[in-house]
């Protein structure tokens, strides 16, 4: 697939992003059936492309090997019907191994996860991400968070680069998002993708709209792919009343609850998928599971979630 395929696919508004959680067996390790039966259901409920072994699929804990076979599950599960997008991180030179890795399982483009640890400048972060874009023939989207933020500038130098198709912003600077969206557009011709990467995007997604971000990762789609279309389908069709009314129903209870745990982003979906009847095991350490009232609390919050679907229905 080439970039221009990928941009054109994913450009397409015609469903959420999924982020599957990985999915790990009673003695901890991958276990590829139950994975790929989750990116099964993902892709028939109606995602719009499958993101694989990234944040909500615990990109840092896996080894090498577990990577590679985790994105050639997921292709194998989507079966062509939408890209797989796999992610790649840490330092330059794995960041480089794991988009080869990627490549080699079947992947459709990379989503590249920020550098490990380093606080680098822009001409690092540009020369880090030119490098890995031209490791393999896949197209890139370069997320924006913790320690790789980009100035205007570099964002513009980035979409110049070739294979780079766009920005997932992670970092929920509104003002610099615009100044990055302008400034690409005054001088980079052709489209750049932009996707709202922050956690519970939907909760955010108005707000990103009006800056020029139309595409938003859904981690809700991995435990309520019912509620993340219909929330999916309301904005697409400016029907404010569903937006508000899920917003205020489910999607902030969700997000505070969120709130109350460290690394609650991950562990908290994946305790979502357990409760919605698919064994995906624990998050592996250094994440840790939600405390049992607040899995109580989160069942109650999906079972209120679908409730107003109900009532919509009505």
């Amino acid at each position: 697939m080439t970039p221009a395929d990928l941009a054109a696919r994913l450009g397409i508004p015609s469903g959420p992003l999924f982020f599957p959680v990985t999915a790990y067996g009673p003695d901890g390790a991958v276990d590829l059936d139950t994975y790929r039966a989750h990116v099964r259901r993902g892709v028939e409920a109606g995602a719009a492309a499958v993101f694989a072994c990234c944040g909500t699929g615990e990109f840092h804990a896996l080894t090498p090997e577990e990577f590679e076979a985790c994105v050639r599950a997921a292709v194998e599960a989507t079966e062509g019907r939408v890209p797989v997008v796999a992610g790649a991180g840490y330092g330059t030179a794995l960041a480089v191994r794991y988009a080869q890795f990627a490549e080699a399982a079947g992947a459709d483009g990379l989503l590249a996860l920020p550098p490990y640890l380093v606080i680098a400048g822009q001409e690092g972060l540009l020369r880090h991400y030119r490098e890995l874009a031209a490791a393999t023939a896949l197209p890139v989207i370069v997320y924006q968070r913790d320690n790789a933020v980009f100035t205007p500038e570099t964002a513009v130098e980035l979409a110049r680069t070739q294979g780079i198709v766009g920005l997932k912003d992670g970092l929920g600077d509104l003002d610099l998002m615009q100044r990055i969206v302008s400034a690409v557009r005054s001088e980079v011709p052709g489209d750049f993708l932009y996707f709202n990467g922050l956690p519970t995007a939907e909760q955010t997604q108005l707000a990103y709209r009006a800056v020029g971000v139309p595409l938003y990762s859904s981690a809700v789609f991995c435990f309520a792919p019912e509620i993340a279309l219909a929330f999916h389908g309301a904005l697409e069709a400016g029907d404010r009343v569903t937006v508000d009314r899920l917003l205020d129903g489910f999607y902030r209870p969700f997000v505070e609850l969120r709130a109350q745990g460290r690394g609650y982003a991950v562990a908290l979906v994946k305790a979502g998928v357990r409760l919605r009847g698919l064994d995906v095991g624990e998050v592996r350490p250094p994440l840790h599971e939600p405390t049992e009232d607040h899995v109580k609390r989160l069942a109650q919050i999906i079972e209120r979630g679908y409730a107003l679907l109900e009532e919509e229905s009505k």
